[in-house]
């Protein structure tokens, strides 16, 4: 499992890469212009490059509530992107990973749900034997 996170997370981190990056990258055109014929402002790329990159970091963090989070933060973000795809109509083959990666991160975040929802909130304790 350790492994399926931290592919995910590459893959993650390298899309937040080519948000930022001002081009075409080797995956497609520059994301400026996609956003920008997908009906967003420019800038709005630099929003999901963040979320996918902090996400990205939450997923290989050995920790069920950090897991969660970034699960649910990609969920959110792929949402999104299966939204525009639909919207814009876009083909099939420009549009397959966002529906397979959101199905992937909502059995991640099911997966490392915690027992009691406020357990997001508490600070880590440490167990009951050390000091």
């Amino acid at each position: 499992m350790t492994g399926l996170y931290w592919f995910l997370a590459f893959e993650f981190a390298l899309g937040a890469v080519t948000k930022y990056w001002p081009g075409d990258t080797i995956f497609s055109s520059a994301y400026s212009a996609k956003f920008v014929d997908w009906g967003y402002p420019a800038w709005m790329r630099f929003v999901v490059g963040a979320l996918e990159g902090v996400a990205a970091v939450l997923l290989v963090i050995p920790d069920r509530r950090a897991r969660f989070l970034g699960a649910t933060t990609l969920m959110f973000v792929l949402t999104g992107a299966v939204t525009t795809h639909i919207v814009n109509h876009d083909p099939a083959v420009e549009s397959w990973a966002a529906p397979t990666h959101l199905l992937i991160m909502g059995i991640l975040a099911l997966a490392n749900w915690p027992a009691d929802w406020r357990d997001l909130l508490r600070a880590p304790t440490a167990p009951a034997g050390n000091p």
